[in-house]
């Protein structure tokens, strides 16, 4: 790693162990190194920056007090977390993070026992640790539970359910609520503005500490008269601050406001509080992005800036002039053109405008668009109240992240019959971000629903007409899913016309074998029968782009039937329920008995690494599909 040299502390802690042998006086300077080894590394080896800054002090500071692993710290999400990795034994290994076959883009619990939980996807801190924290108490152990959550993350249903289950089970939880005002984006919501507001009396602090001490020494505060104390405190803490606090208000003990970049008062704050029974929450205040001072000031752009000038803070930007768009920004740009023609379209997404770039619309019609935070359950529920009631919502959900909202999908969406808009960002393999971001299982999942259309693009101008045919009168529910990173067309716009509803596309006539594909891995099908039509002479390959798994196109279905005995299937998405197992059920309902090779993900969740790596890891690339029509002719 570089400059190990020059680091006083740090190249010498490989454990929280070697951490704690230090004064409580040197670890402002363990926190400089720690800020200035996560800025080195991530200025040639790109991933989330600016969380992970925010969170240095605390890092340290947690590791310090607590007796880790045995001691477990639940991070929300993994964003943050870089710090934590580096001070648990994978400081040599930091330089392979998100590399393929290197450490992994998120906390892990297959990569080190410091990692106590998976956390990819927001606000499942607090039910996870409270679930740890109950079965310390069950087992007698005196283990104590931390989740790290932030604001941005507390706006999701996930979190307030496991805040009330907290506030009911016995258990000795602490939270950490690490409050920078952002998620990706800025946080929204009442959330956000009651956090903003939220204080701590100095004078409260004192007297709830003493009075806590003095009646600890007494033997008074024992579990029987722990309800009837904490009406009091709650009692006198809105008197001297004004307010209620929520977090009290459902029993949960609340400290802070507290300087989340003092890594001294927070080590005193938290041996303070690591003790006391019950469950409490400590509201710590950070700056995202702190010690860099361009994400201090944009800490959106600097969340995962890619490379960048670590002295002079300069984005290293590759030159896109003549590459052809992303697939996100063919959706923005395309939502603000029918917006404007169609006044009932509103825009929705749970806390990423500017990764799915709605933000596009929401500049032009702010009133217009809607940013519910990380909540993609209430996200399309939120929108079928406005489809119920005649507005058209195009809701854009991340596709792994969709998973979250299946109950409101199939009961809210496709039971009510609605017309609304579901689009799956970053369908199929995305890359350094790993399994817990992958979007594989959206086809299989979706397919089952009544109701739904469900359709991919083959390329940038299938998904402008498939967004325009979507908002058509009568459309129902209608879900379009494309990938992460760009197509191949650099002229990508065209006119905005219908695709009928269920219909496949003959891209290529052949004889002796037909290729099905839907969504754009079908472009690296097409490269692979162009490969294998020059070496195998005389043999001729169908190309078929099915474009709807649902309905499925049963008249193409019957004419590739007759015609052909050998068929490949293809799909960026699990081969267990997709496009590849609606074609052999077409096949055996029918009576056709044609040979079928299904290409899809494997039934395992797949590694991180670039998406070529991973395409040729699971056999989706084009000389791995080139191989499987050489070895299907054969």
């Amino acid at each position: 790693m570089d400059n190990q040299k020059e680091y006083r502390y740090l190249t010498n802690i490989n454990s929280p162990q070697d951490l704690r042998k230090l004064k409580t006086e040197d670890l402002p300077e363990v926190c400089q190194e720690l800020r200035k080894d996560i800025i080195n590394e991530l200025s040639h080896n790109p991933g989330h920056f600016a969380s992970s800054l925010g969170v240095v002090e605390l890092t340290v500071a947690l590791h310090y007090v607590f007796d880790t692993p045995y001691d477990r710290i639940v991070w929300d999400v993994g964003h943050q977390a870089y710090g934590h990795k580096i001070l648990t034994g994978r400081r040599d290994q930091f330089c392979t993070n998100r590399k393929f076959k290197g450490i992994r883009p998120f906390p892990s619990p297959f990569e080190s026992e410091y990692d106590t939980f998976t956390c990819g996807h927001a606000s499942n801190s607090i039910s996870a640790a409270l679930g740890m924290a109950v079965a310390a108490n069950k087992n007698k152990e005196n283990r104590k539970i931390i989740a790290v959550i932030g604001d941005g993350a507390m706006s999701g249903g996930l979190a307030f359910e496991g805040l009330n289950n907290a506030s009911s089970t016995p258990n000795n939880l602490l939270i950490i609520l690490n409050d920078n005002n952002m998620s990706i984006d800025h946080s929204v919501g009442g959330m956000k503005q009651y956090l903003l507001r939220l204080n701590t009396n100095s004078l409260y602090n004192r007297i709830r500490f003493c009075l806590s001490n003095t009646l600890s020494g007494w033997g008074i505060l024992n579990a029987k008269r722990k309800n009837s104390i904490l009406r009091f405190n709650n009692s006198l803490k809105s008197m001297l601050t004004q307010q209620q606090n929520i977090f009290e208000g459902l029993n949960i003990r609340y400290f802070g406001p507290v300087d989340g970049h003092n890594v001294e008062e927070l080590i005193r704050t938290l041996k303070d509080i690591k003790d006391l029974k019950g469950p409490k929450i400590l509201h710590i205040h950070t700056v995202k992005g702190k010690g860099f001072k361009p994400a201090e000031k944009s800490a959106t752009v600097w969340h995962a800036p890619g490379l960048f000038d670590k002295e002079t803070g300069e984005r290293i930007i590759k030159d896109t002039e003549g590459l052809p768009p992303r697939f996100q920004d063919v959706f923005g740009e395309t939502l603000v053109e029918l917006a404007e023609k169609n006044e009932k379209i509103v825009g929705v997404t749970p806390a990423m405008p500017t990764g799915c770039s709605m933000n596009l619309l929401m500049e032009k019609m702010p009133e217009r668009t809607f940013d519910v935070g990380i909540a993609e359950g209430h996200a399309v529920t939120f929108s079928c109240g406005m489809a119920k009631d005649g507005l058209l919502p195009f809701c854009n959900i991340y596709s792994s992240f969709a998973q979250r909202a299946y109950d409101n999908i199939i009961h809210d969406m496709a039971l009510t019959d609605l017309n609304m808009v579901l689009c799956l960002d970053r369908a199929g393999l995305v890359g350094e971000d790993g399994p817990t971001h992958h979007g594989a299982f959206d086809l299989a999942y979706l397919r089952p629903i009544p109701n739904l259309t469900v359709c991919s693009p083959y390329d940038e101008m299938e998904l402008r007409r498939m967004m325009y045919t979507a908002q058509l009168p009568d459309m129902g529910p209608f879900v379009i899913r494309y990938p992460r990173g760009r197509g191949r067309l650099v002229e990508w716009r065209c006119p905005l016309e219908k695709v009928e509803v269920g219909t496949a596309r003959k891209l290529k006539s052949g004889k002796n074998l037909a290729v099905l594909t839907i969504g754009p891995i079908g472009n690296l099908a097409a490269d692979a029968i162009e490969m294998a039509e020059k070496e195998l002479d005389g043999m001729q390959i169908a190309h078929y782009d099915m474009r709807f798994l649902k309905p499925i196109d049963e008249k193409t279905l019957h004419e590739i039937a007759k015609t052909f005995d050998k068929i490949i299937t293809l799909e960026n998405g699990t081969r267990k329920g997709g496009l590849g197992s609606a074609v052999l059920e077409f096949m055996a309902d029918n009576g056709y008995t044609p040979k079928v090779k299904v290409l899809g993900l494997p039934d395992e969740f797949v590694e991180h690494g670039s998406v070529p790596e991973l395409l040729r890891l699971t056999g989706l690339d084009t000389e791995s599909i080139y191989n499987d029509i050489k070895t299907m002719l054969s």
